[in-house]
Formats: structure tokens, sequence, C-alpha cells
């Protein structure tokens, strides 16, 4: 795995169970002077976890904050590649933004880019995201599958079924429905949202940037009054917390399998576990696209992921990109 020394320090303070551990043992461990490990213990305290030092014996982490860094994701992992190597911000201007960068610089497959807040969040069409710090979960995954790039779109769908198995698989509680094409919503109220983004050449994809934002922690007055009516959190449904850093380990998780099935396996099995965790599929709807309006049922998606909806006059029409309204 690739983490900071902080990260490292934190992840050997987590597996110690209580034990204490030595500052001398750390120092030899990590090949670094005594100085070094205080300097990062003192960082890990600034950032609200608590250690207790036990007279001849070491250090014990006695206390943690609610964060999603490398570490307290780290001892929920199980993935073999998304999520070995994440990059943990206390706040940036997008972690799409800052993927762009890693990608630049030749990243591995499956790192992870996420932040605390985000101060210029975004979704589709650059429309702004509300990224609460320290209540949600807002990053960007690399990944870098072995497709073409008009496959890529498709991805969007599969990371959809990847959250929503995700949070069904911890909270059973929950109904997460999917709103084509990339929002799942929680009792008809949007809880997350998911951008895809490629960096491709001429026949092969050498990157796809996943932007997932989820609303986990918040309360009604999180949200702007004018979103009160329309978004939404996992807490505010299930009336308890959630354990940011747990949930993000098990979305890594549920979208490595599915990724994998679908390259391996093509769109079909994905297809057909977006349709059951569909909200669309079978409701009236009006798709606003950049040509016209479309009015009718929405009743399956193709092959390809597009949204075909059924007419009064019982014309087909595919949905490449649009705006849906549930009526």
């Amino acid at each position: 795995m690739t983490f900071s020394m902080k990260d490292e320090l934190l992840a050997r303070l987590l597996k110690a169970n209580g034990e204490p551990i030595s500052g001398q043992q750390l120092a030899d461990d990590f090949g670094v002077s005594r100085t070094a490990v205080w300097k990062h213990l003192q960082a890990l305290q600034e950032e609200g976890y608590t250690l207790e030092t036990v007279k001849k014996k070491g250090y014990v982490l006695t206390g943690m904050p609610d964060r999603i860094d490398g570490a307290r994701i780290q001892t929920f992992l199980q993935t073999k590649r998304l999520g070995q190597s994440i990059h943990h911000f206390e706040q940036v201007e997008s972690t799409q933004v800052l993927a762009h960068e890693y990608v630049r610089g030749n990243v591995e497959d499956g790192t992870v880019v996420i932040a605390e807040s985000q101060t210029a969040g975004r979704g589709r069409m650059l429309r702004p995201w509300e990224s609460t710090a320290g209540k949600g979960v807002w990053m960007t995954v690399i990944l870098k599958p072995d497709v073409p790039p008009h496959l890529a779109p498709q991805f969007t769908l599969v990371v959809a079924v990847a959250v929503v198995h995700a949070m069904k698989a911890l909270y059973p509680n929950l109904h997460p429905e999917i709103k084509w094409p990339n929002d799942i919503l929680i009792n008809g109220r949007k809880c997350t949202g998911i951008l895809t983004e490629m960096v491709a050449e001429a026949d092969r994809v050498q990157a796809l940037l996943i932007g997932i934002g989820i609303n986990v922690n918040q309360q009604r007055e999180d949200f702007p009054e004018e979103l009160h009516t329309i978004a939404t959190s996992m807490a505010e449904q299930l009336g308890h917390t959630i354990d940011r850093a747990e949930f993000v380990a098990k979305v890594l998780l549920y979208l490595e399998h599915y990724a994998d099935l679908y390259v391996k396996n093509g769109f079909s099995p994905i297809k057909a576990l977006w349709e059951q965790a569909s909200g669309t599929i079978g409701k009236q709807v009006r798709a606003t696209t950049l040509r016209e309006v479309i009015e009718g049922k929405a009743i399956g998606i193709t092959e390809s992921g597009v949204l075909e909806i059924q007419t009064a006059t019982g014309e087909i029409k595919g949905v490449y990109s649009a705006d849906i309204e549930i009526q």
C-alpha cells in the first residue's frame, strides 16, 4: 500500500488495539528519528486523534475523530487494487481536478483521491455539488480498465450498482434507488452523484476518473434551505451516524468487483443489476435533452446503457444524455 508516513504510523497504532508501542520501536521500524515520529504523532493529535503515553512502554491510541484518511480506510479494506494508494486531503477545490493531475503522473490503477471537504465540487454539466466538511464522502477513484473509449460511459452505471450494493450490504434498512443516469435517491431525495470522466488515446482508455459524492452524515440543517426537499443523507434516513471510513472501504470493494465483472463479462450482468435497483424504470418521466423534451414511460436501458422511453404514441426513443424528471 502507498500511504504517507503519518498514515502508516496511525495504521500501526490502530492495529495495536490499545497495546502501547514505543517511540524507539516506531523510529527503528520506519528508519527515522524519534523526533520525526513525535512530529507525526503531534500532527495526528492536531487532527483530533488522542494519544496517551504509558511510562516506559510507549504510545496508545485512545480516541479517533470521524475521518476518512488512508489509515482509517485501510483497517476495513478488502480489495486487491482499489484503495491500495489513497491521497487524503482536508480541503480541496475538487477531487476530480486533483485526479487529473495524478493521472498525468501515471499513478497506479485504483488510486483514490479523497477529501474531507471541497470548495468547488461539481456534478454533471458543471453543476455545483454541496460538499459539507467532515460529513460526506467526496472522492475520485482512478481506474485503468482495458476497454475501448466508446464503452467508458457505461462505467457510470457500474459505479451506481456498486454504491447501491455497498449501502445495502452495511445498512439493510436503507432502500436506495438509481435515477438514470448518475444519481442515487433514497425516498425520492438525492443522496449520491456520480461523474465519470475519461483520459484516452484514439483506441484505448488511459484512465477513467470516477467522481463519487455521497451525503453520509449530514442532517437537514446541513443542507441549504432550497435543497431540503431535494437532498438527503444516509444518516438522516437511518437515524444514526455512519462510520465513513468503513463505508468507503465497502464502496471500493463492490466497485472493484463490479468493474472486474464488467470487463470480463460485458454489460449484460451489470444491466440486470442496474434495472433491479432502478427507480426510473416503469415510471413516467420527462427527459430534457439539448434538442427536445421527451415524455413517456421509462421501459429500460439498452446494452449500451441508453435509456429507452415509450411515448404516448407508442414510439420508443433512446436518450443518451438528459435531465430526467420522474413524474
